[in-house]
């Protein structure tokens, strides 16, 4: 079993290094060309979409100017992190210092536009919001906190972001012709303008493309394999995984489904011990997850996260909040743990029963049903097929 764990491990290794190699040949590129770039990203950026775009890849909004939002979000990778960063396993991002390491695992940002404000429902269940506790309400209060994170892009502060816009001559034309000739004047008003043009850039339809064998399925274009229809079949079946109680936003076999109710659970995942150790938290640390949200700092969110996306799952791995679990078949069994599935008892990735939960309160009761070896196969050849053709090849890596 550890010899799969290493393949994997090897595979992830792999996937990622592409994805470096793609980026760091993109950035020499553009490094022997930046007077030409310039000049042509002044006739780019015409709109408010290709200014959120130059933006996300604008080192200079960095403290060090060695990091940007793809760092953490290549494009290569469904916009997670390529980085394997040794031990980490690529669980949690190093920030701009080369230094600082994270809590938590960089998420996908596709098909992030479809993710609902966050709000408390009258019957106090967390819904939307981005970030594993939903602290950003909106898409665009979201865009601003990696840049002044400490342990991401490490601004100081809001003016030392304007600072950064007003010395790129094509930023002080494109910011005064798609938000009025005074958008840099003030740090607010800055600010804002930069929220809406990284917004408008996630918002784009490379974010939400839904073009994997799985909609191609649903428009008729390709047919599922008798084991992916089987898995998919166990996915939205109550009588069966029933995955979709928290992993479906619309009715099954619908278009636009993005396999997420956007709410909150307590699964009981166990801390991230290696990447705690790495990132120098305090040995009582204690990621409450929701409740560290200050418009739910209420014991009954304790330690409860955002149910993610599962389109694209199977080449964005680690997974869970804290990047725990390399493997997804690691993943899925976790989630019939409690079920009388018997390869569920261990962690196939260590070989011994699961670790306790970080935090203890609140969990979930997932009520799955026992599932067979070939019924956990089933359900990861579904899952694969949520795969958007753009990385298809990324999974035969």
């Amino acid at each position: 079993m550890m010899v799969r764990v290493e393949r994997l491990a090897i595979a992830r290794w792999l996937r990622r290094s592409i994805a470096c190699i793609y980026f760091c040949a993109a950035t020499a590129a553009a490094a022997a060309s930046c007077i030409t770039l310039q000049s042509a990203q002044a006739e780019n950026l015409k709109t408010r979409e290709k200014l959120g775009e130059a933006l996300f890849s604008d080192r200079n909004l960095s403290f060090s100017r060695k990091q940007n939002c793809v760092s953490c979000h290549s494009p290569e990778l469904a916009f997670t992190d390529p980085r394997v960063l040794g031990e980490i396993q690529g669980a949690v991002s190093r920030g701009g210092d080369g230094r600082s390491l994270g809590d938590r695992n960089s998420p996908t940002l596709v098909y992030i536009r479809t993710t609902p404000a966050f709000h408390i429902s009258p019957a106090r269940e967390a819904v939307g919001g981005m970030f594993w506790d939903g602290r950003a309400g909106t898409l665009e209060d979201q865009v601003r906190d990696p840049i002044l994170n400490p342990v991401e892009m490490a601004m100081p502060d809001e003016a030392s972001i304007v600072a950064r816009l007003r010395e790129n001559a094509d930023y002080r034309a494109a910011f005064a012709a798609l938000y009025g000739e005074d958008a840099l004047a003030s740090t607010p008003k800055a600010i804002a303008a930069l929220k809406n043009a990284l917004a408008a850039f996630l918002s784009t339809p490379e974010f939400a493309p839904f073009t994997s064998k799985y909609d191609r399925s649903l428009r008729g274009e390709v047919s599922l394999s008798e084991t992916e229809a089987r898995g998919r079949d166990l996915f939205f079946s109550n009588d069966g995984a029933g995955c979709n109680r928290c992993h479906s936003s619309v009715a099954a076999g619908t278009r636009d489904e993005v396999f997420t109710n956007f709410g909150y659970f307590n699964l009981g995942v166990p801390r991230n011990a290696v990447a705690r150790r790495l990132n120098d938290s305090k040995p009582q640390r204690v990621d409450h997850g929701l409740m560290e949200n200050p418009v739910a700092a209420h014991g009954e969110f304790d330690g409860k996260f955002k149910v993610p996306t599962l389109r694209n799952v199977a080449i964005t791995g680690p997974y869970m909040h804290n990047g725990i679990f390399r493997d997804l078949r690691t993943a899925v069994l976790f989630h019939l743990r409690s079920s009388d599935t018997a390869i569920a008892k261990t962690n196939p990735e260590t070989g011994s029963v699961w670790d306790n939960p970080e935090v203890s309160a609140n969990i979930a009761d997932l009520g799955s049903r026992s599932l067979s070896s070939s019924d956990v196969d089933a359900l990861l050849a579904f899952l694969k097929t949520l795969t958007d053709r753009k990385y298809e090849n990324l999974l035969s890596q």
